[in-house]
């Protein structure tokens, strides 16, 4: 039984199909990204996991328990956390009261938790009591990625968490992931950046207009040519 199970899930937004029956599975401990164009389905798949949204057909299963019809706020119960692209701080509350709305389900923030959050993402300390509007996008992200540990995931969503950062401050949430899987974290990310995330990743799929078009394990799809022409812009000869 895997952690996470999408079976032939279908999501409209009125009379368009944006994910077309597609079925993958994650396990326990993996990190397995989901590659795609713009428009292919990605995000939708993420927020249809976490509850934003709903599949009119299909069934999604986390540790063997159906989720499909449950609220977002319920899945969060279940340790089913979401990092949305564009960060999505609360830019007029301080950086430590952003990481405490993260552990919103809790009586009160672990202490040792947020101890841990601080360590892993120095410069949040330093911003301890800054407006979370002021921070630099690297912040923001990493801001944003604490605030999801705060709520102790056992599957944690990533949806572009490279976009607009530099390649240096790139780099460093990659590690970060990495480090945070290797504390037991499960882990499905959505990146535009295929070197990064396959790098990174156990397994990947890949999603072209809403349908599951290719599958394997991160080192099978970095040596695809399909994948190397189309998203790691090199030209392949025959």
């Amino acid at each position: 039984m895997s952690l996470l199970e999408v079976d032939d899930i279908e999501v409209r937004y009125g009379a368009i199909r944006a994910l077309k029956g597609i079925s993958f599975h994650v396990e326990e401990g993996e990190v397995v990204a989901l590659l795609g164009a713009n428009g292919a389905g990605k995000t939708t798949t993420q927020k249809t996991v976490s509850g934003m949204m709903r599949p009119s057909l299909g069934e999604i299963r986390f540790d063997g328990e159906r989720i499909d019809g449950l609220p977002a706020h319920d899945l969060i119960n279940l340790g089913i956390c979401h990092v949305p692209e564009g960060r999505r701080v609360f830019p007029l509350m301080s950086v430590a009261e952003n990481l405490e709305m993260g552990a919103f389900r809790f009586k009160r923030p672990d202490p040792q938790l947020l101890a841990r959050c601080f360590e892993m993402f120095p410069r949040l300390k330093e911003r301890e009591h800054q407006y979370a509007g002021t921070l630099s996008g690297g912040e923001q992200q990493m801001l944003a990625i604490a605030r999801a540990l705060m709520g102790k995931p056992r599957l944690l969503l990533l949806d572009e968490p490279s976009m607009g950062l530099a390649p240096l401050i790139v780099r460093q949430i990659f590690d970060i992931v990495r480090e945070i899987n290797s504390t037991g974290v499960t882990v499905l990310i959505v990146e535009q950046n295929a070197a990064q995330a396959l790098g990174l990743a156990n397994r990947g799929y890949v999603l072209e207009t809403g349908e599951m078009v290719l599958s394997g394990t991160g080192k099978e799809l970095l040596a695809d040519d399909r994948i190397r022409a189309a998203y790691l812009g090199e030209e392949i000869t025959t």
